[in-house]
């Protein structure tokens, strides 16, 4: 069995710099005790999007295990659009409504998700039965989930906290569990 933590990035302050964006006060608090929650877990190797704020959410897991944060960008953020969407309701509902609807310069469902799940592939590949954590993105992170199984979707993605975490366990590349160990507000 390998088992992948999806690790949803603790909070950060919205700025316009995507990939530089930081953890607020709150999202480093929650990093920490994300590191708290999952130093028992026997994690081997820890992977992140490149983006600052998911690296920042699982670095202390990987200081712990004595490991540096791999990088890999399938990981990252579903791209929405080129520029700042003025409705950002009517845009994430309209992009899960189609999967291969896009805004101008952004991804659609179909691509982000294809892109997500080459990458967890390429982990479940390299890392069988390890223990891996993914600092990743609310959205990628559920296109991912909804590949394996339909009922992770637009309402499941609406009810995730920032940060959650989501323990899958696979054998090969089938899906055979999912836990939540992100319980919110401790």
């Amino acid at each position: 069995m390998t088992t992948l933590y999806f690790v949803r990035h603790a909070h950060s302050n919205y700025s316009s710099d995507e990939l530089g964006r930081p953890l607020s006060e709150k999202g480093f608090a929650d990093a920490s005790r994300i590191k708290e929650l999952l130093k028992d877990q026997d994690i081997d190797y820890v992977i992140s999007s490149p983006y600052k704020r998911a690296i920042q959410t699982v670095e202390g897991i990987a200081q712990f295990i004595n490991q540096d944060v791999q990088i890999i960008n399938g990981f990252k953020e579903r791209k929405l659009s080129e520029g700042s969407v003025k409705d950002f309701s009517y845009a994430i509902s309209k992009v899960w409504e189609n999967q291969d609807y896009s805004l101008e310069g952004g991804e659609s469902n179909r691509i982000a998700q294809q892109r997500g799940i080459e990458a967890t592939f390429q982990v479940l590949d390299k890392y069988q039965d390890k223990n891996v954590v993914i600092g990743t993105h609310g959205n990628l992170m559920v296109l991912i989930m909804n590949f394996f199984d339909k009922q992770y979707d637009f309402e499941f993605w609406k009810r995730l906290e920032m940060p959650d975490i989501y323990k899958l366990t696979f054998e090969g590349r089938k899906l055979v569990n999912v836990t939540r160990l992100w319980k919110g507000k401790h």
